[in-house]
């Protein structure tokens, strides 16, 4: 019987809030902006930059901004608002600027500290009296190391946050007590991963050394003295109407508020121009000292355990800042701060150059915001050529190297390699060939080809390079270089870690036997709220083929029994983002799986949904769970449904795409699908009248 096909990759979807970082490779050289660029050309350059961001990121609409010596000095749009209203775009629609709501979080951080109120090394638990958890380093987590992703927290927990058209508090008001179970993924400090908790941990310590709520002190402190009256957080005094319209694929029907209610990790909204001034601001000194100002822009990721090889990344954090090294700027010397941020429909980069006085941003709804920060990018470099400044774009080539004899220890770098999404196989032959597989995606992904070369690397017919090094952690690294050119984006350069060897975990057979069929079990979420945007996003996690596990692990999970998997994986930059625990548990006879909080049940375990005479009730129980049901002999029927005020019912055909919604689009009967699957989610108690025709 078909069923929802949900499987392990569900439970680990990054809802992604950091930069997306596939950019796909292209055979032209990037564009360079002319140095004699005028005032006009200035605007169509800029226009040709958003148009390729939205281009390549398949954006509904994008809006771009340029601030310039304390004003706005050039604004624009592209795409359309909305597939069914015909309004034009001004520049004062809202979009959500998902993770650079980290950059507010960091200056309100940063002025507390220049008020004597927060110390960057102090201990983050003098500041939050009942912030504690189950693994004794926590004690050793300081405010500086939220800021610089080092806290060595396991990432996101955002399963009450992201939601549709809800100002909730529940993620924040939870938060400790769900970081009270968690153990931590490394030792605090050891080094810089992506980790958004950490974030909504320092929305707190604002909260708790100013006494206000977070927006109440950003509104104050930061948008009051800089006159920003277009930038809000879900909940705030504006109208909802503004927000740029979000949309599932080619679905004309607009989704309702993308609600992140994790603000300060990625939760507010702007306009471009709200977003570049903010920007702007930090070239000078109206929110913050200059030596705050030096210490957000310094070296942060340095700090612990990072490649040592000297070229640009597309990551290379600072405090909150994801990159103060930003290329190309750095090829001339230029320093160039950005963030960028992503909710699952809202994508925004933010790239500020403080000795030029500039900073651009590009704000839209769908895309990409790899993009986003690449047009803005452009659009900072044609302003820099109007000034009379060059910046090189040229892309750089990899060290000079021939193919050569492969030294036989090489081939004790084969096994398999991991981070947090996703796993590889690596294969060497005595012959200097490597074949490197990606294990997840086993159809879209074919494995790559590589060639050993005189330098110790090896490489591929695109210009990939490959090595393997091993830290002084113990753990060997492959690590990646290449640079991506993007015709009228320019380039984005990669030299990272890109992941970690896994090491042989043999099982015992019934270990083994007791998490065979775990992988390519479909599962269903059970504690989420009626309106989560988890419910949409298990459509898009939905798996046609099954991926090849790596020996003795679940995903990137170590197996350590038969009911506990833990991850373990240890990658900076972005490698090991959001780590997820998981543990078995048998309740009545039925497998549910517990995932940081999370809880999945087996979709096998789902009864049929009644469909005779008199019709039904489906009743929330008083533990919450969502109550899942097949559609069985149902299929055809059509399914009329009285829903209580605050709860929600989803339907999903038989290849687990959702064709009702009450929460999406406000329907009240829908014609079950054959092979299909309801969901009805609300609170304890909560009564669902159904009745049925046909």
């Amino acid at each position: 019987m078909n069923t929802l096909r949900t499987r392990w990759k569900a439970l680990v979807l990054t809802f992604l809030l950091a930069l997306s970082l596939a950019v796909p490779a292209a055979a032209a050289e990037p564009e360079t902006a002319d140095t004699e660029t005028t005032a006009a050309d200035l605007q169509t350059l800029a226009d040709t930059a958003a148009s390729y961001a939205a281009q390549y990121g398949g954006a509904q609409s994008l809006q771009y901004a340029l601030w310039q010596d304390g004003e706005i000095v050039l604004t624009g749009q592209a795409g359309d608002f909305s597939r069914s209203e015909n309004r034009l775009m001004t520049g004062d629609e809202l979009y959500g600027i998902g993770s650079v709501s980290k950059i507010y979080t960091t200056v309100a951080i940063m002025q507390l500290v220049e008020d004597g109120k927060v110390s960057l090394d102090a201990p983050v638990t003098r500041y939050l009296k009942d912030f504690k958890m189950a693994d004794p380093r926590y004690k050793d987590i300081t405010v500086r190391m939220l800021l610089n992703h080092s806290s060595g927290l396991l990432g996101t927990g955002l399963s009450d946050a992201m939601l549709f058209g809800e100002a909730s508090t529940k993620a924040h008001d939870t938060l400790l007590e769900k970081l009270s179970t968690q153990r931590l993924a490394a030792d605090p400090g050891a080094f810089s991963v992506y980790c958004n908790d950490g974030f909504s941990l320092a929305e707190l310590v604002v909260e708790a050394v100013s006494g206000q709520s977070f927006m109440d002190y950003v509104d104050e402190n930061i948008l009051a003295p800089l006159d920003l009256d277009r930038t809000f957080a879900p909940g705030g005094d504006f109208d909802t109407d503004d927000l740029a319209r979000i949309y599932r694929g080619t679905d004309p029907r607009a989704l309702p508020q993308d609600t992140l209610n994790a603000i300060g990790a990625g939760g507010i909204y702007a306009t471009a121009s709200d977003l570049a001034s903010f920007g702007g601001a930090l070239t000078g000194t109206e929110l913050l000292r200059q030596s705050s100002l030096d210490a957000m822009a310094y070296p942060e990721y340095s700090r612990g355990l990072w490649p040592d090889s000297g070229e640009p990344d597309s990551l290379a954090y600072g405090l909150g800042w994801d990159n103060m090294e930003w290329y190309p700027f750095c090829q001339s010397d230029i320093q160039a701060l950005v963030k960028g941020g992503d909710t699952l429909y809202y994508h925004a980069g933010l790239v500020v150059l403080p000795e030029y006085d500039m900073a651009a941003a590009v704000v839209s709804s769908g895309g990409v915001s790899t993009y986003n920060q690449l047009a803005a990018n452009q659009i900072l470099i044609s302003a820099l050529a109007e000034d009379g400044v060059t910046v090189d774009q040229t892309v750089k080539t990899l060290p000079a190297a021939e193919p050569a004899t492969m030294p036989a220890e090489q081939m004790e770098n084969a096994g398999y390699y991991g981070t947090t999404s996703v796993q590889y196989q690596v294969e060497i032959t005595a012959d200097g060939t490597m074949t490197l597989s990606t294990m997840n995606y086993p159809t879209t992904m074919p494995a790559q080809t590589f060639t050993y070369y005189s330098d110790g690397s090896f490489r591929d017919e695109y210009g990939s390079y490959i090595s393997f090094v091993e830290e002084d952690n113990g753990q060997t690294y492959l690590y990646q270089q290449a640079v991506s050119p993007l015709p009228g984006l320019g380039a984005l350069p990669t030299a990272s870690y890109a992941a970690v060897k896994l090491p042989e975990n043999d099982l015992s057979p019934e270990v083994a036997a007791a998490w065979d069929s775990i992988s390519t079990m479909s599962i269903l979420p059970m504690n989420e709220a009626y309106n989560s945007q988890t419910y949409l996003a298990l459509a898009d996690a939905t798996a046609t083929d099954t991926p090849k596990a790596v020996p003795g692990y679940i995903g990137s999970a170590r197996i350590v029994d038969a009911a506990t998997a833990r991850s373990e994986i240890q990658v900076p930059g972005v490698g090991s983002r959001d780590g997820v625990d998981y543990q078995l548990e048998n309740r009545n006879g039925v497998l549910w799986i517990n995932a940081k909080g999370s809880l999945y049940m087996d979709a096998a375990a789902a009864p049929a949904i009644y469909a005779g005479p008199g019709g039904a009730r489906a009743i929330i129980q008083s533990a919450g769970y969502t109550c899942w049901y097949q559609v069985g002999d149902a299929a055809g029927k059509t399914m009329t449904v009285q829903v209580p005020e605050g709860a929600g019912f989803w339907v999903y055909d038989g290849s687990g795409q959702v064709v009702a919604s009450s929460v999406l689009w406000g329907d009240t009967s829908v014609t079950l699908p054959e092979g299909g699957l309801v969901a009805f989610a609300g609170d304890p108690d909560d009564i669902f009248q159904l009745s049925y025709q046909g």
